[in-house]
């Protein structure tokens, strides 16, 4: 495998990543939420303390807001503004997943394992339906490199960057980001027999720094709650921002101490890997399963330049997220850089050293079937589920689907063929789907539509308001129409001239109270909830959430 072909590989990853960030809209709930948090916290001036749509919020750590609003304050209100800090991070995850893995294995492999991270479809979605994920696997990566660095070279600058990025976790997505490098470290010095590992002076510096940089969040945390103890949030009866976000949120889930459920089986995080992780999954598993025999057969004991960080990480990690009471997909992408070095080791075994030869044509014949249904599902989205897209598109699409059958028959490539044929195939794809898949998908959201009205007819935002149940759309109508809409509860606060966005069946309700002007009707979808009835066009109607913005006469 030429190190040029794999740069170029990585090149095409990272501009695919760039026509999400500027092509597709941001898409309700989540992102479109941390979006618009961003943009309060930026207008209000307010650092320490976080606030959605006026309301007290807990449920994340503020780092993803202070970046993104930082980078709003520089370029601009853009949806992209908001995306871009997250996208340097995507960055750090993969530079650091090259560097660990250039201490342990050959560059070569290193390389690899920076490519198939970056080229999984996790990354490919977390850049533009960007979330805290994106961010913590950054910093995550980047401390496990440091420490392991540290442990081999014993240099100061080295703990310094661990505990920057440890604690830039922390206040990310809270104490899992701690937790991991304890995860990946301690199996690795168990099976090294490196007891003294365990006990350094220099753990107190590290922390004591992690615990400095905390301070400012904090800070924010005891002035917002436990200064003001009861406060409700979703629900629950806060007395401790403190407890609630150094403990509850985490562990309690756990402990059974949270007592939200979702998701809360072993299996979950997997099942949703085989999406997340393609097209890699499979040699994941198969990596898993040799590494694991291969610690079997040496007695768990590791030679002087073997590791146990990747699969020790990955696998402590998994079970520790896997049995959490409250579990949502995105929760397994913080370990994809483990994956990815794992992978990374059995894919050089395999079409490299060719350890197992019988293996490989198995191999490429069932990708070979499970890529071609991946060209042909995407064929069938741009063809005939979404007829408004353009025709040279569709023609495109399928000529990479010939281009893709021709490399099944090709000799002679720069890089092993099966390893071809899944960069073709998860880049290709991810290409069409940035640029026309999904902004044509998000051209259903609601809120969308709604702001865009708005925007374009020069509405007074001021007089602008909103009645009964939108749902999801309430985050991308403020950000992308750059406003707090006041959301009314009668009828008796709208004067003449005053402008109101409801749903046609609170339209009803509205209209006996006040006489109105239907001046536009819109039919919305919530998208992050897509079910097949909606791609397919003879059923799409009853799908679609009628909407209305009125004139109240």
């Amino acid at each position: 495998m030429k190190k040029q072909v794999l740069l170029k590989l990585l090149a095409l990853c990272l501009l695919t990543y760039l026509l999400g960030i500027f092509c597709v809209p941001l898409m309700d709930i989540d992102a479109t939420q941390y979006a618009s948090i961003s943009r309060e916290m930026l207008l209000k001036g307010n650092y320490l303390q976080l606030y959605d749509l006026g309301n007290d919020y807990l449920d994340k750590p503020p780092m993803l807001f202070w970046l993104s609003s930082c980078s709003m304050y520089i370029f601009g209100i853009h949806d992209w503004a908001y995306r871009l800090p997250s996208f340097l991070f995507s960055l750090l995850a993969i530079y650091s997943t090259y560097r660990l893995a250039l201490l342990f294995y050959k560059k070569e492999i290193a390389l690899l394992s920076a490519l198939l991270l970056a080229s999984c479809q996790a990354m490919f979605l977390i850049n533009h339906d960007v979330r805290t994920d994106t961010m913590l696997m950054g910093w995550v990566a980047c401390s496990i490199w440091q420490l392991a660095e540290w442990y081999q070279h014993n240099k100061w600058k080295n703990l310094l960057v661990a505990a920057i990025a440890i604690a830039g976790g922390m206040m990310t997505k809270g104490p899992l980001a701690l937790m991991i490098p304890v995860f990946a470290f301690v199996p690795h010095f168990i099976l090294k027999r490196n007891w003294k590992a365990f006990i350094q002076w220099q753990y107190i510096p590290l922390l004591v720094i992690i615990a400095l940089l905390l301070v400012p969040m904090s800070i924010g945390l005891y002035r917002q709650y436990d200064m003001h103890p009861g406060k409700m949030i979703g629900g629950r009866k806060i007395n401790s921002g403190l407890v609630f976000y150094y403990w509850s949120q985490s562990f309690g889930r756990i402990t059974g101490e949270n007592n939200d459920k979702e998701n809360a089986h072993f299996f979950f995080l997997f099942q949703n890997m085989l999406w997340s992780f393609l097209p890699w999954i499979l040699f994941l598993v198969m990596g898993i399963f040799t590494a694991v025999k291969n610690l079997l057969q040496a007695k768990f004991l590791l030679q002087k330049k073997e590791e146990a960080i990747t699969l020790g990480g990955f696998i402590i990690t998994y079970c520790a997220l896997g049995s959490s009471s409250v579990q949502l997909p995105h929760y397994i992408f913080i370990v994809f850089p483990f994956a990815a070095i794992i992978t990374a080791n059995f894919f050089y075994e395999l079409l490299v050293a060719h350890k197992w030869r019988s293996w490989e044509k198995p191999l490429l014949v069932i990708h070979a079937i499970v890529f071609s249904l991946l060209w042909i599902a995407l064929l069938i989205l741009l063809s005939f589920s979404f007829k408004n897209i353009p025709i040279y598109v569709c023609i495109i699409a399928v000529c990479c689907f010939a281009f893709f059958i021709l490399l099944l028959f090709a000799k002679n490539l720069s890089i092993p063929k099966l390893l071809g044929i899944a960069f073709f195939t998860t880049i290709g794809i991810n290409i069409f789907l940035n640029t026309a898949v999904y902004p044509t998908l998000l051209q259903y959201q609601t809120g969308n539509i709604a702001a865009r009205f708005i925007n374009d007819n020069k509405l007074p935002k001021q007089h602008v308001f909103i009645w009964g149940d939108v749902g999801d759309a309430r985050n991308s109508l403020y950000f992308y129409g750059d406003y707090f809409f006041k959301k009314i509860n009668s009828t008796d606060q709208l004067l003449s001239g005053d402008y109101v966005l409801t749903t046609q069946k609170d339209y009803e309700e509205l209209a006996k109270g006040k006489p109105s002007t239907i001046i536009f009707t819109g039919k919305g979808y919530p998208v992050s909830r897509l079910n097949i009835q909606f791609l397919i066009p003879a059923k799409r109607e009853a799908e679609l959430l009628p909407f209305y913005i009125v004139k109240i006469n």
